[in-house]
């Protein structure tokens, strides 16, 4: 394959060009399999015959393999020129290319324009459309053109690429919007999951403070009494005890503040602002809520947990809203995968989640332990991906992971990594770098 479009690319750009040349060279080394490799399994494709159409990577496969059989023994692709335009996690690269085909010394010349839609999953790059046409002239059952006529044909090109990329951006943005309401519509379900332990955590500071209001209404009346029969010692000491009431009252009552303050910040869009954080604090509250909120689920469910936080951890600027959620669904996941296996093992095994914290010296570690059903190796490197599930229907949309990674990885520049064993364990461990 030759390329004489002489792009120049930046560091993001050739990463998707690496995927795309090598996916049109795998054609012309007949390597269909290779080919495929940089596919997505959603990917759909439109050609220029009516028959050339397919809803999905099977479909596509099908077609190609019918087409290489069509093919000579020798042939070569010319990249005659090349357009690439990024948008967020999507790319379109645009090419005209020019086939030279040998049919037992017969040379036969055709053109073909191409839209390539590359979408970055993870840290790879993968084809999820393609579009290829051929010009007019050639549908017609004309010959190749003259290079005049090229010069010509490439500016009318030009106007439709333009136009054709001015659609796909807009189809773009309306997925970029579309996505983005879904993810909200996962943090509000979250947030469901999450209402009943709410309540039960805002109710044991709510107790406290009503019983020291009542003994603090039963110790005035006494203090009233002892000032009437003039033992001023004694009122005296009767205040002090109200006033250590108070102290509760108030303590209990910035707790039940802080909780709904959390959940609030829970339900609405982050605005990415960051504060300095205590992580320890954070990721114990995460860890109670979720507990209390899978039992409000299920009232048999119990589960030992415990903690292994970094005494001394310093507080860092993160979106203190952003890392409770993605600390949450961690951990929810995990009582998720213990109850299952509860379900599947018996009374003989004792469900245990860990939430550890560590100081790396550049960066905070956090860790997110269970000794559930694992993640399945052939699925662990789908995990991240959107819209991936390992629940039945209708339990879980496959955006908590999603949106876990692109907040710890984009949102903070950290990393979210898994170690696992199918039937054993998994863990979760979030890396978050800070500047002392």
């Amino acid at each position: 394959m030759k390329d004489n479009s002489n792009i120049e690319a930046n560091e993001t750009e050739k990463q998707v060009l690496l995927v795309h040349d090598a996916f049109w060279k795998a054609l012309g080394d007949r390597d269909v399999e290779k080919r495929f490799s940089f596919c997505a399994e959603s990917i759909t494709f439109i050609g220029s015959a009516l028959n050339e159409k397919a809803a999905n990577r099977e479909e596509y496969i099908a077609i190609n393999k019918k087409g290489v059989q069509q093919y000579p023994d020798k042939f070569e692709m010319t990249i005659l020129w090349k357009r690439i335009t990024l948008a967020g996690d999507f790319a379109i690269v645009e090419t005209e290319v020019e086939w030279e085909m040998n049919f037992d010394g017969r040379i036969d010349k055709e053109m073909l324009r191409n839209s390539v839609v590359l979408k970055k999953t993870g840290d790879h790059w993968l084809i999820v459309h393609v579009h290829g046409s051929m010009p007019d002239y050639r549908l017609a059952g004309q010959n190749y053109m003259t290079n005049a006529e090229t010069s010509k044909r490439n500016i009318e090109l030009e106007q439709q690429v333009f136009q054709r990329t001015k659609e796909l951006n807009k189809t773009i943005e309306i997925l970029k919007s579309t996505q983005a309401q879904l993810i909200q519509s996962e943090k509000m379900a979250s947030l469901g999951e999450l209402t009943a332990g709410i309540a039960h955590e805002i109710q044991n500071p709510l107790n406290f403070v009503n019983n020291f209001s009542e003994v603090n209404t039963e110790l005035i009346d006494e203090m009233k009494e002892e000032f009437s029969k003039g033992n001023t010692t004694e009122a005296v000491q009767l205040a002090e005890d109200i006033k250590q009431n108070n102290e509760k009252i108030s303590f209990h009552g910035k707790r039940a503040d802080s909780i709904v303050k959390g959940m609030l910040q829970h339900s609405r869009n982050s605005s990415g602002q960051k504060e300095l954080t205590d992580i320890n604090n954070l990721a114990d509250e995460c860890l109670r809520l979720s507990y209390h909120g899978f039992r409000a689920k299920d009232h048999s469910f119990n589960s030992k947990t415990e903690t292994h936080f970094e005494e001394g951890l310093p507080d860092i600027q993160v979106a203190p809203q952003d890392i409770g959620r993605v600390l949450l669904n961690l951990i929810t996941n995990s009582f998720y995968s213990v109850a299952q296996k509860r379900k599947q093992v018996g009374e003989g095994y004792e469900p245990m989640i860990e939430v550890a914290t560590k100081n790396l010296g550049n960066a905070i570690e956090i860790r997110v332990r269970d000794n559930g059903n694992g993640v399945p190796q052939k699925v662990l490197d789908k995990i991240f991906q959107p819209f991936f599930t390992t629940k039945p229907t209708g339990e879980g949309t496959g955006l908590g992971l999603s949106m876990s990674y692109e907040i710890i990885t984009k949102g903070h520049g950290g990393q979210l990594q898994v170690d696992t064993q199918e039937g054993e364990y998994a863990e979760f461990r979030i890396t978050i770098p800070f500047k002392h």
